[in-house]
């Protein structure tokens, strides 16, 4: 037991790093892809490769691999339903970095929406399982071989493939989801790989001679396929779209299905109590309403001074402003002013026919 529950640590340290490294990422790639557009090159949304000759953009891919790495090592040691949702991370270290280097500002409706990013974490944390239900490649080989998956899997490839070949051609340069779908769909079978190569590499220190398995070259071939289209369809999303717009789109998609994959083919779920499902999905949710908050309402003006009055507190202490309260009237005294006001236009009338009279 204390052996799973500082695996269990270690996995989280290694999850946290990693969102630190893919949130720097994101900026450092979008300001290599800006540079390449102020000199005009072919940019990554209309076919050029053109960001293979800056270095801002190697940065950027140097910062994601190293957050990658993290995180392919963190799947070794904890559960995907607790490494992937972390991810939430790396969008508030992408909003907080975008405030100070691509002039994006950052409302207190983003403060907000930082904040419930971190509370929801901490609730995925206390409520994520922190047992494995996959210790070695041989487990790893039954679970592929479930039908279930199966079909998962034969799903994720057929529906990517219309997204490339069929839909992507057509709407990618004007709706941020094809490009995005594309990503989150093929990464949930990438996560799936990552967690059987790092389980297999786990076992190679231990001592197995998991190299001659055929099923970790296999999933070590079906990574680096996985992780191409990704990284291509996620360079054209963000040469097109805005960063604050294709983050959080592109953390609830990946992150739902890495979910639903692992629910899937590790089963994680059934291991969990009724109270542990709860939190982890209300956590999820939290995490969620914070990414919304965080970016839904970015490009609106919002201070202090746009709260309603009763909110704000003047000078001399009320919280009205700079005068005392004054009572409202009554519905009684609003009747009799309508009952006068009749009778005082009745009487002007006649006054104004007298007059008009001689």
């Amino acid at each position: 037991m204390e052996v799973n529950r500082l695996d269990f640590y270690i996995g989280l340290s290694l999850a946290v790093s990693s969102s630190v490294f893919i949130g720097a990422s994101f900026i450092l790639k979008k300001k290599g892809l800006l540079r390449l557009a102020s000199k005009g090159s072919m940019r990554a949304g209309q076919g050029g490769y053109a960001y293979l000759k800056e270095w801002l953009w190697w940065a950027g891919l140097i910062s994601m691999g190293a957050g990658e790495a993290a995180n392919f090592a963190a799947y070794a040691f904890a559960p995907a339903t607790l490494v992937t949702p972390l991810g939430a991370l790396s969008v508030l270290v992408s909003a907080v970095l975008s405030s100070y280097f691509l002039n994006e500002r950052l409302n207190v409706h983003g403060k907000i929406g930082c904040l419930l990013c971190v509370l929801g974490s901490t609730v995925m944390v206390i409520h994520a399982p922190q047992e494995e239900e996959v210790a070695s490649l041989t487990s790893m080989a039954e679970k592929l071989r479930d039908p279930g998956f199966i079909v998962f899997a034969v799903c994720v490839v057929g529906s990517s493939l219309v997204l490339i070949f069929a839909v992507a051609p057509r709407f990618g340069q004007r709706n941020v989801l094809v490009y995005i779908l594309i990503c989150s769909v093929i990464g949930s079978l990438s996560v799936s790989c990552v967690k059987g190569l790092g389980i297999g590499i786990k076992e190679l220190f231990a001592g197995t001679a998991v190299l001659k398995e055929p099923l970790f070259w296999a999933l070590v071939i079906c990574l680096v396929t996985c992780v191409s289209v990704q990284i291509n369809y996620l360079n054209k999303a963000l040469d097109i779209f805005n960063t604050s717009i294709v983050t959080p789109i592109y953390y609830v998609f990946f992150t739902t299905s890495v979910m639903a994959c692992s629910a899937i083919l590790f089963k994680e779920w059934l291991s969990m109590t009724t109270d542990e499902v709860v939190g982890t999905i209300s956590g999820f949710l939290t995490i969620i309403l914070g990414i919304f908050l965080l970016h839904a309402f970015k490009d609106i003006t919002f201070s202090w001074d746009s709260l309603p009055l009763y909110l704000r507190k003047g000078p001399q202490g009320f919280p009205w402003g700079h005068q005392p309260y004054v009572a409202l009237p009554s519905h009684d005294s609003q009747a009799e002013d309508e009952m006068k006001l009749p009778r005082e236009g009745g009487s002007k009338a006649g006054w104004g026919t007298h007059q008009r009279a001689p």
